[in-house]
């Protein structure tokens, strides 16, 4: 028997989560829709690599205007 060993806890937010997402079944698929709609994208890599080459590197001092 391990000493440091607590009793299982579940927090009020965790409690909640798990009763809603078991009221709700379809919560999860909506949440992967939602996400898809916004974060899973395409990455054109040509573009990119023409994003990072077009790149100004910074002045040492930002916001000192050039003299050319």
């Amino acid at each position: 028997m391990n000493i440091f060993r607590r009793p299982h806890y579940l927090s009020e937010a965790t409690q909640f989560i798990d009763q809603l997402k078991a009221d709700r079944p379809e919560l999860d698929a909506a949440q992967r829709q939602g996400r898809s709609l916004l974060w899973d994208k395409a990455v054109d890599r040509q573009a990119w690599e023409g994003f990072n080459a077009a790149q100004v590197d910074q002045q040492p001092y930002v916001y000192q205007t050039s003299a050319k």
